[in-house]
Order: C-alpha cells, then structure tokens, then sequence
C-alpha cells in the first residue's frame, strides 16, 4: 500500500498527554511548539489517507486542516478540512444555486483568495522597494539585500 506524507495543522498546540496518546495511534513528527504533525499514512489516494489520519487522530488533537506535505502530479494540494453541520449545510445550499459542488466552490473561493494574497503581497514588496530606491541607489540596495541574505538564519547557500 502506498504512503502519503500528510501535514497536520493543529488549532492550538498540543499538549504532551495529546501527543502522547495520538503517537500510540500512528507515528508523527511535531514541530518545535507543537502546532504542526507530520505523518506518514497509507492510503490508495492521498484523500483517503487523509480521511484515515483524521478518524485516527481526530479524538485525541485539535485538528484543523490536514494537507498533503507534496503536491501531486498537477501541482495541487489536498485540503481535509471539517466543516461544522450548519455550515456544511449553508454551503451545499449556496454551492447548488451556483450549480456546483461543495467542494467546487470551497476550491474556487480558496483560489481567489490565494491569487488575491499573493497581489498584494506583490504590490507591498513593490510599494517597499520603491519607497528604498528613493533613498538610495539601485547597487546599495542590491548589495544591502545580497548582505541581509547571507546572514539570515535559514538563507538558501548561493
């Protein structure tokens, strides 16, 4: 049976007896404040072994979303993600009008606010440079970057 490598995103962190009880039920890695597992759990698709890890784990952490920690051969990752009854229920009502899915609208809006993110992240680091370039020159501010990289913790080596 094939391995997925799935990523658990907790709403709070874990308390030592959660984890605990929860490493009994399949084996994970935390990060260091505990708000995030990996797992490695089978599955014939990455959707049912994110179901899988969620009935595991779903009594013993607080779960928000589960994802694939890879994305698979169309870039895409899975989202597990578990809407309340009222909420499910308002959103195949909204979903149906539209002629869609639940899981179709859920993914399009998701989309939109991905791409709408990432604008204005691009138009903030824009804004940023700008506002350095009218201080300084084009080679400084290079040279203050390549600087500021090489000694940031985690900086990639060039």
């Amino acid at each position: 049976m094939v391995h997925h490598a799935l990523e658990v995103v907790l709403t709070r962190p874990a308390r030592p007896a959660e984890l605990h009880a929860a490493t009994r039920s399949i084996p994970l890695a935390a990060n260091h404040d505990a708000t995030r597992l990996m797992a490695l759990c089978p599955g014939k698709t990455a959707r049912r072994a994110a179901h899988r890890l969620r009935r595991r784990l779903g009594t013993h952490l607080p779960i928000d979303v589960i994802t694939t920690h890879y994305p698979d051969t169309h870039g895409q990752v899975l989202l597990n993600v578990c809407v309340p009854p009222a909420t499910r229920a308002a959103l195949g009502r909204t979903a149906e009008q539209a002629g869609q899915t639940s899981e179709q609208m859920l993914e399009r809006a998701l989309r939109q606010k991905l791409t709408q993110c990432d604008r204005e992240e691009a138009d903030r680091l824009s804004h940023a440079v700008d506002h350095l370039l009218t201080s300084t020159t084009p080679a400084r501010l290079l040279t203050a970057v390549g600087h500021a990289l090489t000694r940031s913790p985690g900086a990639a080596p060039w």
